[in-house]
Parts: C-alpha cells; sequence; structure tokens
C-alpha cells in the first residue's frame, strides 16, 4: 500500500517538473481591439457630445477607464511599433509611416508565445514587414479599404466581400473558434481601420445622423493667434484642407484632369464598391450632395457644412466600430470566456474632430495627445473603475506580459500599469511624460517634442527653435502659450529641466 501511494507522490512530481510552469496555471486570455484614429471625444464613456457606444461603454462600465492614457508619437505606425516593443521611436527603429518595422527585434507577442500563448493579429498592421511572433495574422496591405478589402496572409493575399470592419471581427471570431487549441491561453489583437480617413460608413450606417446637427467644438475658428508659427502654417484644416471626393464624398467632375490626386482618392474608395453597394451609396450620398452644390455655401458656412459632413461620416464609422465590440464581447460571454479575458479597447492616437478647425492628429496638444484606454479584467479591476495616472502606448506590452506571469524584460521603457488595474498606484508612478513627433511631409505638421505634467505643458518646435507653454488648468483648449511669460518664469524652467531630465533617461539622441 505504502508502494503504491509512494509511486503516485513519484509521478506527480515528474509530471509537475514536466509540465511548464504556465500550463499549471490559469493564465487569463487577452483580448486587444484596437482602432484608428479613434478620439476618446467621440466615446460616450467619455462624456461624448457628439455620439453613443454602448458597446465600448460596456468594457468601462464593467472595467477601468483611463482618463490620462498618452502617446509617445501620435501617428499610426510609430504608434503600433511602440506597442509591439514598449520602446520610444527612436530605439524601435519606426520614427514615421515611412519606416519599415524590423520584425526580427523582441516584441511582447514572441515572449507571450515562448511563455505557452497562441498569438493572433487580424486586420490594420500597418507597418510594412511581415508581423513575426503570430501563430496567425491576416492583415490589411497598407492602409487597406473599407469595402471589399485585400487581407495580405503569409501565402499572400486573400479578397474578401462586404465591410471591413465587419470582415476583421469575422476573421477574429472564426479563429477564435475554430484554429485556437481551447486548452492554451491566447492573445488576439483584432484592430480596425475605421474611423481612419475616408470615413467610409458601413452600408447599414449611411444615414444614421441625417437630419441631426452634430455640436460644433468651441475651437472649430481657432484663428491660432498666441502661439509658435506651426499652429498656423499646418494643412489640416476642414475648411481649407479637406478632399472634395475623399473626405467630402462629392463625386469629380467629368472633365478632371486623370492625375488629380481629389480624383485618385476618390476612385480609390467610392471606385471599390460594387454595383449593389454603389446603389446604396449613391441613395444615400447624391440627395445630401446635390442640396449641397444647389445651396452655394461660402465663408464660415461652409466650414460648418465640412464639418457636419466629415464628423457624420467619421462616427458612421465608429457606429460599425461599436456593433463588432458588441460581437466580441457577446462571443466571450456565450462560450464561458468573459470570466478568464482581459478585454482592452484603445486606439493608435487621439484625433482632432474640429478642435482648433482641424482634423488628424500628430501634434503634442491633448486631442491627439491623449487616446482612449478601457480595460477590462473580471475579478482584478472594479466594475466601473477611473484612473487618472499618466499611463501610455508605452506601457501596454508590459502590462500585458504582466498579467499573463511572463517577465518583462529590462530594456522595455514602459512599465506594467498592473497596479493601477488592481486600484493601487505606486509611489514612484511618473509625474511627466515625454512626446515626440518626427514626420515632416503631409499636413505639414511640424516636428516637435515636448513634456507634460499634470497641469503644465512644454512644447519645442526645433526646425524653427520655438516654444510653447500651457498651463492646462487655466486654458484646457491650449489656445494661449505663456512661454516668456515672468509669472510662468519658475515653472517654465523646471519644465525645461524635466524635458532634459527625461530625454537623458530614455536616451534620446541630440537633435542635429
Amino acid at each position: 500500500m505504502r508502494s503504491a501511494w509512494t509511486r503516485t507522490i513519484v509521478v506527480t512530481l515528474l509530471l509537475s517538473v514536466a509540465i511548464p510552469v504556465w500550463a499549471q496555471t490559469s493564465r487569463p486570455n487577452i483580448i486587444f481591439i484596437f482602432s484608428d484614429d479613434h478620439a476618446y471625444q467621440a466615446i460616450s464613456a467619455y462624456g461624448s457630445r457628439i455620439n453613443h457606444t454602448p458597446n465600448i461603454d460596456r468594457i468601462a462600465r464593467e472595467g477601468m477607464r483611463f482618463e490620462n492614457a498618452m502617446v509617445t508619437n501620435s501617428i499610426c505606425a510609430p504608434s503600433r511599433a511602440v506597442i509591439q516593443t514598449g520602446k520610444y521611436s527612436h530605439l524601435n527603429g519606426v520614427l514615421d509611416n515611412m519606416q519599415v518595422f524590423d520584425g526580427s527585434q523582441q516584441t511582447f507577442p514572441k515572449l507571450l508565445q515562448q511563455a505557452g500563448y497562441q498569438t493572433a493579429v487580424v486586420g490594420k498592421w500597418h507597418l510594412k514587414s511581415e508581423p513575426t511572433g503570430f501563430d496567425y495574422w491576416e492583415v490589411l496591405p497598407g492602409q487597406g479599404a473599407y469595402y471589399n478589402p485585400d487581407l495580405r496572409v503569409p501565402a499572400g493575399q486573400n479578397r474578401h466581400a462586404g465591410y471591413v470592419t465587419d470582415i476583421i471581427t469575422d476573421l477574429t471570431l472564426n479563429w477564435l473558434e475554430h484554429e485556437r487549441d481551447p486548452d492554451r491561453p491566447f492573445m488576439v489583437m483584432s484592430q480596425h481601420k475605421a474611423p481612419h480617413r475616408g470615413w467610409m460608413p458601413g452600408p447599414e450606417r449611411l444615414t444614421l445622423y441625417d437630419g441631426m446637427m452634430i455640436p460644433e467644438p468651441d475651437t472649430l475658428f481657432d484663428d491660432y493667434a498666441n502661439r509658435a508659427s506651426p499652429a498656423r502654417l499646418q494643412e489640416m484644416e476642414i475648411g481649407r484642407h479637406m478632399i472634395d471626393g475623399h473626405d467630402l464624398k462629392l463625386k469629380p467632375a467629368p472633365n478632371t484632369p486623370e492625375d488629380n490626386p481629389d480624383l485618385r482618392l476618390w476612385l480609390a474608395g467610392y471606385g471599390r464598391l460594387d454595383e449593389g453597394q454603389r446603389r446604396i451609396w449613391d441613395a444615400a450620398y447624391e440627395p445630401k450632395n446635390a442640396a449641397f452644390l444647389a445651396a452655394g455655401l461660402e465663408g464660415r458656412a461652409l466650414v460648418r457644412w465640412k464639418y457636419q459632413r466629415y464628423i457624420k461620416d467619421y462616427l458612421r464609422t465608429i457606429a460599425s466600430v461599436d456593433d463588432n465590440v458588441g460581437r466580441l464581447l457577446r462571443y466571450l460571454d456565450e462560450t464561458g470566456l468573459a470570466e478568464n479575458t482581459i478585454v482592452v479597447y484603445s486606439s493608435d492616437q487621439g484625433f482632432y474632430l474640429g478642435e482648433h478647425g482641424w482634423f488628424d492628429k500628430r501634434w503634442m496638444y491633448e486631442e491627439s495627445l491623449k487616446t482612449p484606454l478601457l480595460v477590462r479584467w473580471p475579478g482584478v479591476v472594479a466594475a466601473g473603475s477611473t484612473n487618472t495616472d499618466m499611463v501610455s502606448n508605452l506601457d501596454f506590452p508590459a502590462t500585458l506580459l504582466n498579467a499573463a506571469g511572463v517577465d518583462v524584460p529590462h530594456d522595455m521603457q514602459g512599465r506594467s500599469f498592473v497596479p493601477m488595474l488592481r486600484g493601487e498606484t505606486p509611489a514612484d508612478w511618473r509625474k511627466s511624460f515625454y512626446y515626440h513627433y518626427y514626420e515632416k511631409g503631409i499636413h505639414n505638421v511640424a516636428p516637435h517634442e515636448g513634456v507634460r505634467t499634470e497641469r503644465h505643458k512644454l512644447i519645442h518646435y526645433y526646425e524653427t527653435d520655438e516654444w510653447e507653454l500651457f498651463d492646462l488648468e487655466v486654458d484646457p483648449n491650449e489656445i494661449r502659450s505663456v512661454y516668456g511669460a515672468a509669472s510662468y518664469a519658475e515653472t517654465q524652467a523646471a519644465l525645461l529641466d524635466e524635458l532634459g531630465r527625461l530625454k537623458k533617461a530614455l536616451q534620446v539622441p541630440d537633435i542635429p
């Protein structure tokens, strides 16, 4: 009897040695839902005045809303490279949208793979190189198309019929339901193209908001006074820089030159529709376009019309994202996965919804610096909680690794905010944040760097050596720089010192 009992103990001990540690515990699954250019001010959980997002709100209601989630570089590819690596642009090699991501470097999906996780990425990738560290991937080539998109796979490319937001969710659900190993934990990145520019709504949402007037932002007619010159020299104004076909859905005249950029962009969107989709599209837009052309608007009235056309299409694409977030959440409920799955909703950066008269992102001003971040983790995150600490996309990899029980490499520059998810902020958590935008080209936004604290923000446009300083408590809309003001001399000096300290700590090379 004793011999049999002894043999049982020995076998149990041997099995415990043979089975990897990750297989002996119940690791949380991770679903990382990521949109492109989704402004926090277009989520009702953040107090949106312009739309309602009930499914995204559910993540906030059952989890945590982060009020001060910031990005290191407010543009698509650099943000995605930061999230893969946990390192600033100058270390991960992707300073702008032109550079190719080096997929051989350390990434958090690779580390999860090594720890026994199954990994997948579906949808927008935008890093030029093929995804690495994923057991399954199917991603849009470059920006991708809203309708009938092609998606890259290891063996080539697949053409899918339908609307891209629905297709990305279909592929995500298919992998979860049919292709993963149900006995292993998973991490899937479900990454939407929407609501990126062209803002082409799904067929079911083409007439949403018709007959409504969306509230205008207070700074729609900003005159860019009391700031450095880059604010005046940009090319991202709704009034002056939106393209008729691509942005406003106005068909080019029949005699439009073939090399006209408006024609090329219009064909890339509208020209992608099949015959049935085109009939639905024309029925939605042609009456509105005819009414606009007949009105002959000018001046501020024209800007207001463009804003309404832009913001409604933008919000219509978000409505489809929200619908599909709901599909994923319902799948988790129906399969019993919800209780052991972390759900993250975020975007690659913020976006201008008419603030300062702009669309797009890039700036260190609040609307593009800050990004939405909602996290649901049953049993860990208190439902309906909020956090006001300065967290960043730089912290996403360390946080997900930490949550999965995987060691965070020392060379990652971000930190895990799992303690905040548990309701506790470490005493040494950051009190200031470094930002750096490098690209100069489209939209003519000047390269700049800066530091943000809880109350103040210092920005340096280093090509022209111009500075801005904002007091966010007094001037939350950032319309009056107080750089050089005697009353802010002490604050300015402290921020200059802090900018230098952060650059040294983060190994930022000197600007040529």
